[in-house]
């Protein structure tokens, strides 16, 4: 078996577990920032560690809005974790993504307001490389296994955070079309930020729900809606993570698009380091030490 974490697993709303995880274990986890939404479970599926994060808490009791990304990202990072897989529920922008089927976005734009999106701060200052946001690797990887599992997938696609818990009114949505937007959700940032910041490779299957409320023929989304649909999804999910395991650990791996999150801090940190006192490092050690000499 293998010890390292092959990845971990941020579950959404409607993913609360991973049913094929054998050998579980949960763990309480203390980050600088606090702790994360819920213990983690590690568990093994064909040899290898998976970690899994329910993003709402057990019972779903964490609004968009109070979920600590900081923690939760930090929480996988200490576990030795550089992988993660986003699972969330979207709210389509497009006629040609339609509910029940998953999209892997490829970009990202962030319209929240009430959220810590750095790990960085107080006397460390880092300007991370983001142009990109999602790991091209690990999008290449999910989406094949998706495939293969006969999901109706989409690649690409521009997926807009809005800071909720609220649904968006007919003009957001129709204002969110007219920009470009693919897909509409309320969790992807800062996450997708804070794993670049953490040097984690990071993707979204991104589970359309919905056509938001701009869609005329078809009535505004609900919570009710959102929740018929990811019950459906929530067995395709399961089993592409599965098959996920086997595309990571196989030779055909070798073969994935190239990245660069691991090192995603060589050259962002723009402070000088005999000016950044202890205290500032302290937090964030775990992150910049490889890097302040």
């Amino acid at each position: 078996m293998s010890e390292q974490i092959l990845f971990g697993i941020i579950g959404g709303s409607g993913l609360y577990g991973l049913k094929d995880l054998q050998n579980q274990q949960t763990i309480e986890v203390e980050t600088p920032f606090g702790k994360p939404s819920s213990p983690i479970i590690i568990g093994e599926v064909h040899g290898h560690k998976l970690a899994f994060l329910a993003r709402h808490g057990l019972g779903h009791v964490y609004s968009p809005s109070e979920v600590n990304y900081r923690a939760n990202i930090y929480a996988f990072k200490q576990l030795g974790v550089d992988s993660l897989i986003s699972v969330s529920a979207v709210g389509s922008l497009r006629a040609d993504y339609a509910p029940g089927d998953i999209v892997i976005p490829d970009q990202i734009y962030d319209n929240t307001h009430k959220r810590e999106r750095s790990f960085f701060g107080n006397g460390l200052v880092v300007h991370v490389g983001v142009a990109d946001p999602f790991c091209p690797s690990l999008n290449a990887a999910v989406l094949k296994s998706l495939k293969a599992e006969g999901a109706t997938v989409h690649a690409g696609g521009t997926l807009i955070t809005i800071e909720g818990p609220r649904f968006s009114t007919r003009g957001e949505s129709n204002t969110f079309r007219g920009w470009g937007m693919s897909l509409v959700g309320m969790t992807a940032c800062p996450e997708v930020f804070l794993a670049r910041e953490a040097e984690m490779c990071y993707t979204t299957m991104a589970h359309v729900t919905d056509y938001d409320s701009w869609h005329i023929n078809e009535a505004p989304v609900t919570v009710e809606m959102v929740v018929q649909t990811l019950m459906k999804n929530t067995e395709i999910a399961q089993r592409s993570l599965v098959r996920l395991v086997d595309e990571l650990t196989s030779p055909s791996a070798n073969d994935l698009p190239s990245c660069d999150c691991g090192s995603a801090l060589k050259d962002a940190i723009i402070s000088n380091p005999a000016l950044i006192t202890p205290k500032s490092r302290q937090n964030v050690a775990l992150l910049v030490d490889k890097y302040l000499h």
